[in-house]
């Protein structure tokens, strides 16, 4: 055995213990900083959030398998992939064996070690665009899907449908290859002689199998599934519902392959493929659309729709996802990366791992209930009831939703991305005040968009909502429904953004177990306020708009939860500071919408509202309330205005 010395001459020891290493990325400079492994890490957990589609946000760091190493066993009897370090060893040293190396091979080594990585900075910034990228062009999908389809049963149809495998993806095997079979890809890549070209092998041939099967069994049971998302459906709604399963839920094994190709990307240091696709999945989804409304107009419904407009829509969405993974093969083969299938899958050691990986597992599956209950209600809304064909269900809740998190999925996650190295290297330090500092300063700036952003919501929630989606098959009552369901999410905003970006001081010390506790009474409080909002209300057309409070209310205490678990572990947190920020900018926000709404609200009624009456309303009601914003910021003095300006240059600047 050898351990390397740090002119990385071998020497003969009894065990081998190399420095310390991040297991992800190979060429790792000597002497990098904790800061830069730790953003290496969360770059990790954003090509991760790419892969999380349609589904409601849920922050993925807890995914990363470099947080959760510590769960894989160390195996024993024949080694066919990668080995572990010993339990005694912390998360931040993981022991990785190697071979005796010979004289010949010191030079090649210590060029491998000196090889410059790559910039992290510069990943950040190809990241970062590609996100920004990826949610424009995915907007502009989803208001011609709205467009064409509307807000009623046909929309509803195809969303359900379309989102499907995205859950049953994440349900069955999402949460397995990414805490359970990446890591230990990883490390047969770095410790297996061949590279881990073996185990990798091993691995895509088991997935692949397990996606076929998994892709072929939904198919076959695609009325049963329907049922479950849609139980009160009409016999003809349910009917295109199943067809359009039928033709999407193929989508299953091309997500599973396209999330194991990029994070064999992601671990060769390649984080750009697995940003982008996304975009070009999103680009001929747009053609679909747009070649749905040049041949059947926006008049169809799940009465008159053809079979050929059902399949050019069913088809056009399992092509783009088919199209983002074929398309990330040319950059695998680019990484010296070949495939030849392998089914000798005993001793890979992946059994034991399922089981103790349990936090992260639990968390995926909680995560969904919720999600399925509200899918569930909220669908019976657009397919049955005295509302069906008025919007008030699942599809307009979904593209509420959308809009409303917007500015969180912008803004909040880019200011995470830039502090969490900063909390890392606190947290590894056993620095409690630089980590509460860091979470302070995140919740304060990050409050300087999102707090004017929540009463924006609330005071043009209307005229949004026209403005982006009354177009086509979707007509004005059916974008007022949606504007409602805008308004009801809107201050919901403050807490969802704080209760995210809180929750990354648990990441930090790499504590899953935290997450998990909190995500299931969220879950818990969200679904069940859903189910009495739909008991209540499911008569009106207010049940979804009350899902939408209830959502609110679940985050809420969720925040509540975290901050609470939070001020224990950190032995307190920044609270009078915090507080103090927020009602600044909660007073200034709600001075620019007491004033700009109303002003807003009568301009478009002047102009008897459509798209000409909703750009008018925001542009002038949306006008005068920035300007009493940060007219009343300015008063007040709030620093942090000037903090988040900053961040953001440093996020996406040169």
């Amino acid at each position: 055995m050898a351990r390397w010395a740090e002119d990385d001459r071998p020497r003969a020891v009894a065990r081998t213990e190399p420095p310390p290493q991040d297991l992800w990325y190979p060429a790792i400079p000597e002497n990098e900083a904790p800061e830069d492994r730790a953003a290496r890490r969360d770059a990790y957990a954003e090509a991760v959030d790419a892969t999380r589609f349609n589904l409601p946000v849920f922050g993925t760091s807890f995914l990363d398998p470099a947080a959760l190493q510590q769960l894989i066993p160390p195996r024993r009897g024949n080694v066919q992939g990668p080995a572990t370090r010993p339990d005694e060893l912390g998360p931040f040293e993981p022991w990785t064996p190697a071979a005796p190396v010979a004289a010949g091979t010191a030079e090649a080594a210590r060029e491998r070690q000196a090889a410059p990585a790559t910039s992290v900075s510069r990943a950040s910034r190809i990241m970062a665009l590609g996100t920004i990228v990826s949610r424009v062009t995915g907007m502009i999908r989803q208001l011609l899907l709205v467009a064409a389809l509307g807000t009623a049963a046909l929309g509803t149809g195809y969303n359900i449908a379309n989102n499907v495998p995205n859950t049953i993806y994440l349900l069955v095997i999402g949460g397995a290859v990414n805490s359970i079979f990446v890591p230990q890809l990883v490390r047969a890549m770095k410790d297996d002689p061949d590279g881990g070209r073996a185990f990798m092998d091993r691995l895509l041939t088991l997935t692949m199998v397990i996606m076929a099967a998994l892709t072929l069994a939904c198919v076959m049971f695609a009325p049963q599934i329907v049922s479950l998302f849609s139980p009160n459906a009409t016999d003809a709604n349910r009917a295109v519902t199943i067809i359009f399963a039928r033709y999407m839920l193929p989508q299953i094994f091309f997500y599973g392959m396209f999330v194991m190709f990029g994070q064999i990307l992601n671990a060769k240091d390649k984080f750009g493929p697995m940003m982008w696709t996304p975009v070009l999945a999103n680009i001929v989804q747009i053609a679909t659309f747009g070649a749905y409304l040049w041949i059947a107009g926006y008049v169809q419904s799940t009465a008159n729709i053809t079979a050929n407009e059902l399949a050019l829509l069913g088809l056009g969405s399992t092509i783009s996802i088919a199209l983002q993974t074929v398309a990330l093969i040319p950059y695998l083969r680019q990484a010296g990366i070949g495939f030849r299938p392998r089914f000798d899958w005993r001793g890979v050691g992946l059994g034991q791992s399922m089981n103790l990986a349990k936090w992260t597992m639990g968390m995926v599956l909680v995560g969904q209930i919720s999600t399925t209950v509200i899918t569930r209600l909220s669908s019976s809304m657009d397919t049955s009831g005295p509302h069906q064909t008025e919007g008030v269900g699942y599809t307009a809740y979904s593209n509420a939703l959308t809009i409303w998190i917007m500015p969180q999925a912008i803004i909040t996650v880019s200011i995470i991305t830039a502090l969490l190295p900063r909390m890392s290297r606190s947290a590894q330090a056993a620095d409690r005040g630089a980590v509460r500092d860091s979470i302070s300063y995140g919740l304060r700036v990050s409050a300087v968009a999102i707090v004017p952003c929540a009463f924006l919501f609330l005071a043009f929630g209307q005229q949004i909502a026209a403005l982006l989606f009354e177009h086509g098959a979707t007509n004005a009552t059916m974008a007022r429904n949606l504007g409602y369901m805008l308004m009801a999410f809107g201050l919901g905003l403050i807490p969802f953004s704080a209760q995210y970006l809180m929750m990354r001081g648990f990441y930090a010390y790499e504590d899953t177990k935290t997450p998990f506790i909190v995500t299931a009474w969220i879950s818990f409080f969200n679904g069940g306020l859903a189910y009495i909002s739909y008991a209540l209300l499911h008569t009106t057309k207010w049940a979804v708009a009350g899902m939408c409070v209830g959502y609110v209310i679940a985050y809420t205490i969720g925040m509540v939860m975290t901050a609470s678990r939070l001020s224990r572990k950190l032995r307190g947190l920044d609270t009078a500071r915090i507080v103090r920020t927020h009602a600044k900018l909660a007073a200034s926000s709600a001075l620019g919408a007491a004033i700009g709404g109303p002003i807003g609200f009568e301009v478009t009624q002047m102009l008897h509202g459509g798209l000409v009456g909703a750009s008018a309303g925001v542009v002038v009601g949306g006008g005068l309330f920035g300007a009493l914003f940060l007219a009343a910021a300015r008063k007040m003095r709030i620093e942090e205005v000037d903090m988040l300006l900053g961040t953001m240059r440093s996020r996406f600047g040169r």
